[in-house]
């Protein structure tokens, strides 16, 4: 890039993208049984670790999906639908694997917190890599 005529594109890509990463944690606000932002305020060391991974889970395939897209309604629609498998696999992990991080989350244990951290990211990187061709 030898100008900023690209600058008009960077700038609704990367703008959209913030918004889609917004919109991804409010979702996942509501989808957890509490309020991780919270928990973060009151010094949970835990609800830190896990969330921060959930933010972490959702940037990969969110800046996967504009990296590949062909226009920027092409990347909300792939960010969407990354954003619902992360979502699934948070709900298959809390439920299945390890169902009683939600008091172990309210406890501040980090053993559970940085598992379902590992496991966000983790997903979030085969989803990115499902959106690159």
């Amino acid at each position: 890039m030898t100008s900023l005529a690209a600058l008009p594109g960077f700038l609704s890509h990367f703008l959209a993208g913030l918004a889609l990463l917004g919109a991804a944690l409010m979702l996942y606000a509501r989808f957890t049984p509490h309020d991780e932002v919270a928990l973060v305020r009151a010094g949970n060391p835990a609800a830190a670790v896990s969330l921060g991974g959930a933010v972490i889970g959702f940037a990969l395939p969110i800046g996967a999906a504009i990296a590949q897209s062909v226009n920027l309604l092409d990347a909300v629609a792939w960010a969407v639908v990354a954003l619902g498998a992360q979502l699934a696999a948070f709900a298959a992990s809390a439920r299945f694997l390890l169902p009683g991080w939600r008091a172990s989350m309210e406890r501040g244990e980090t053993g559970c917190a940085a598992l379902m951290a590992a496991i966000a990211v983790a997903v979030g990187v085969l989803n990115a890599a499902c959106l690159t061709p």
